[in-house]
Order: structure tokens, then sequence, then C-alpha cells
């Protein structure tokens, strides 16, 4: 029994749809488009001019043995609130499986500035959480983990146990985990479900009222009304458009081919996941002699619990891949969607600039995703889309890449990387990686900062370079944590120019520093 699960694609897309009344007669009816928003707060239909954001990705861990790395970001960000327009999440709001009880110590009191009512955060219910600030978050894989029953009865009846075996079973999980993302859909969207009757229609005319061309859509109104339409939206601010995605929903591994290639690609799975599960079982035997009081050998144990967090997301990794059907469940309508948007937006003279943010990173040099079944199959799945809009839209104009930026999470660090040519639409794009706020950091892969790949009978080439990392380093009493936000500066014209500030709050030696770094230009 794997210790989370992961409801299937289709189940996700399905229970989100429910959650949203997606497409009810009465939505359609008053001619409201589900994927859009307008954040009313004074400034952001302005045509033009320089705004601020802030970005944060994997940031919902609890307290470290005494230290909140979560924390000491959700300062840091407060220092930039008051002159940033709002502040973006690239998924993972609660580890470990999403769970409602957790929000609270691993959500809502880390951030509770940002929140209405923050001074008295207890009183805040994670279903009903308003923001000061826009907060724009896309689900992460861990946003939609579940609990197999019985460790949620281990985890919550054995506490000693827990203590014991925390590099294993990790503390922050309730009963059940997420309910196949119920919670997240509970604590950002805009749950529908739970209006009945003419409730609906009272509810809708009272919060739809933004106009976005020929639709209406949904007024996302700080401190007042801070609700998400749907899992994957947009919205515009300044002249730039925002694409938020879900992208649990179209990171399913390409299915074994049924030849003898597929079957010894399978065979060779197999030995991969017995000899991980060998190493996990090791590692375990390892942490039952280590006594967790004692400084050195807490640190100790959490390289462990590190170690064993990437076997655990290797194991997965393998599983998605020997679990894949002949058809692939993919989420098309959402990339439809992003395609004609893209198009649209395109078409658009009032925008200025593109920028999509989602969980899984096409683009990585962490140490653990480059290789995933998972980052292949975005990866390969955004290119088709983007190669599609470079098809309808002809050249764009100052030979500037389709989207000025991606943003995303799922690595559990900061980094930022360029892609050169590799011969799609997706080249030429810087991508940042963030995804170090708050939970377990990971290393940089040994192999450096060079990205290649091979396409059937193609030659090995490169297509991509990490500029910038910023993660897990040094071992022993020279170990450092680096955890990070990000500040974005966008300034006025056409194309817009985005200089980006990492703000980085360091653990080392047991005590909390800030390094500087220097802003950079994309």
């Amino acid at each position: 029994m794997e210790f989370v699960s992961d409801p299937p694609i289709s189940l996700k897309i399905e229970k989100m749809r429910q959650r949203v009344r997606w497409r009810d007669p009465a939505i359609v009816q008053r001619g409201i488009d589900q994927t859009q928003l307008v954040i009313d707060d004074g400034v952001a239909t302005e045509p033009d001019g320089c705004f601020s954001f802030m970005v944060l990705g994997d940031s919902g861990s609890g307290s470290h043995r005494g230290h909140n790395p979560q924390r000491q970001i959700a300062e840091m960000m407060l220092n930039h609130s008051q002159d940033c327009g709002f502040v973006l999440h690239t998924g993972d709001v609660v580890y470990l499986v999403g769970s409602s009880e957790y929000y609270y110590k691993n959500f809502i009191s880390p951030y509770r500035e940002l929140l209405v009512g923050g001074e008295r955060p207890h009183q805040i219910a994670y279903d009903q959480m308003t923001f000061n600030l826009p907060f724009l978050p896309v689900p992460g894989n861990h946003d939609y983990y579940d609990l197999p029953l019985l460790y949620g009865v281990l985890a919550q009846t054995v506490l000693p146990l827990r203590y014991l075996l925390r590099s294993r079973i990790d503390l922050d999980v309730g009963w059940r985990g997420s309910s196949q993302g119920k919670v997240y859909a509970q604590a950002f969207l805009d749950y529908l479900l739970a209006h009945k009757g003419p409730a609906l229609a009272e509810h809708l005319d009272r919060h739809y009222t933004a106009q976005n061309g020929t639709a209406r859509c949904l007024r996302y109104q700080p401190g007042h009304f801070t609700r998400l339409p749907n899992r994957y939206y947009c919205f515009r601010y300044k002249g730039i458009d925002f694409f938020a995605l879900d992208s649990n929903t179209f990171n399913e591994p390409a299915p074994l081919s049924q030849d003898a290639k597929g079957a010894a690609h399978r065979q060779k799975l197999e030995k991969q996941r017995a000899e991980v599960r060998q190493e996990q079982h090791e590692l375990m035997q390892q942490s039952m002699q280590i006594t967790p009081t004692q400084p050195d050998e807490a640190e100790r144990l959490d390289d462990i619990r590190i170690k064993l967090e990437q076997l655990e997301e290797v194991e997965k990794d393998i599983n998605k891949q020997l679990a894949s059907g002949r058809e692939r469940v993919i989420d098309t309508e959402q990339l439809n969607w992003l395609k004609q948007s893209l198009i649209e937006s395109w078409s658009t003279e009032a925008v200025r600039g593109r920028v999509l943010f989602f969980h899984h990173p096409p683009y990585v040099t962490e140490a653990t995703k480059w290789q995933q079944a998972q980052t292949l199959a975005v990866r390969h799945r955004l290119r088709e889309v983007l190669d599609q809009v470079a098809a309808a839209i002809g050249e764009p104009a100052q030979q500037r890449p389709l989207v000025d930026l991606v943003l995303n999470g799922h690595a559990h660090c900061l980094e930022y990387l360029r892609t050169g040519d590799t011969g799609h639409a997706d080249s030429h794009i810087p991508w940042i990686v963030c995804g170090g706020s708050g939970y377990s950091l990971r290393r940089q892969r040994p192999e450096g900062p060079e990205l290649t790949e091979s396409d059937n009978a193609e030659p090995v080439r490169p297509v991509a370079e990490s500029l910038l990392f910023v993660g897990r380093n040094g071992s022993g009493s020279d170990r450092r944590r680096p955890y990070s936000c990000l500040r974005i500066d966008v300034h006025a014209g056409t194309p817009p120019k985005f200089v980006v500030q990492p703000l980085v709050a360091e653990r080392y030696r047991h005590q909390w520093y800030e390094p500087v770094f220097k802003p950079f230009e994309l």
C-alpha cells in the first residue's frame, strides 16, 4: 500500500467540475465565463504602467523542530506587501496530503497578516478565508493527495510512533487527506456546489458582475470576496495576461508500448522499483537507530527523511508509468482553453505580455525531477499547445517568445532557466521554479546546469540552461537551507521588462540569515 494516493486524472477533472457547477444552466444563461476573473483593486484594469507581484510555492509545511521556514518567508513577504499588487502560489499549499486539519498550522497561521481577521487566526476557518492582498494559487500534487484510511488511523492514534518514524510518516497528515482535492476547492475556489436553488442565482448575480469582452466573469474583491472561478483561470493586470493552469491533469506518462521494446522497458522499471524499495527499507532501518533529540543525529535523520522523500517520488513516478494504459487520459478541455486564450491574447492590442504559472516544471535541474516521466509529459503537452498557437498567429512581433515568463513549483528550490532553440515554440523563454518556500529543500542534480534531450533517432542536443539555482547545499555542520520566494517588478512598455528579486531566508548552524541576491532582468 502506498503511503499517499493520487486520484486518477479523470476523477480529478470530474470532481472539480462538480464543485464549481461547471456550465450549470444558471451560469450559461447569464453568459458567465468560469475561467476568467477581474481583480477589483482600482488599478488592475489600467492599460499600462509598472506594477509588482510576489511568488511562492511548495510552502505548506509546519514547524521544523522549533523553527518555521514558512513564517520566515511570510515575514519577508510582508515587507513588500504594500507595493505589490498580488501573490501567485505555484502549488502544494498544505503538506502532506492537503488535510483540512492542517490548514491552520500550515497556512492560516504563517500568512495570517494577509487574511481578513488575521489578528485572530484561530477563528479563521479554512473554507472561509478572505484575503487582504489578492492570493492566486494553482493546485499542486499534494493538494490532491489522499491518505489510505489505515495510515490515517495510525497517524492519529500512534503519536509516539509518529515521532520516532517522522522520516517515513510525516506529522502533518489528517485522517484521509485532501478528499480528492475537495479541501483545496473549499479553501480557494468559488464552491458553487454549496449554493442550492435560488441561492445560486443570487450568488452569481452578486459576484459575477465583471465584464471581460462579451462575457461576464467573477469579480475578485480584496478584503471582501476572494474566490477563484475554477482550478484553471486567467486574469489581466495592467496589460499583462496571467494564465493559471492545473498541471495535475496533463502530467500522465505515455503508455508503455505492447511490443518487445515496451516489455523490456516494463521489466527495467520493475527492477528499478524493487531497488528503490530496498533502499527505502535500509534507510528506515538506519533511522530507527538515531536519537532525534541530539542535534547532530537530528541532522542525520533529516538527511534520511529527505532521501526517503526523493525515493518516494521516484517510486510514484515508476508506478504511474507502469499503470499508464494504452489510452492516456489528457485534460484536452483545459489545453484547448489555453490554446484559444493565448491566440485571443495575441490578437488583443491592449495586451503587452503573457505569464503562465502552474505546478510541474517542464524544465528543471533539481536532483529528482528532470528524468521523471511526468516532467516529460508536461513538457510535451505544453509544447504541443505553444506550437499550435505559433502556427495560428504566425511570427510574433519583434521576434518575441510566445510567453514572457513561465513560473512553476514542485521542485523544492529556486531556479532560473532559459530555453535555447528546442525546435518548438517553447524556445527562448525564461522559466523560474519557485518551490522552495517552506517544505524540505532539494539539491541540484550532479549532472550540472545544462539540460539535454533526444527524440527517437535524433542526437542528444542542449535545450535549456540553469542560470541560478538556490537549494539545499553543504553537509554536516556546513549544511545550508535557503528558503525562498520572489518579488517581480513589471515595467511599463511593450514588450514589458521583468526584474526578478529573490528573497531568501537561510537556515545555517541553527540560525536564520538573509543573504542578499542581486535582482536580475529577464
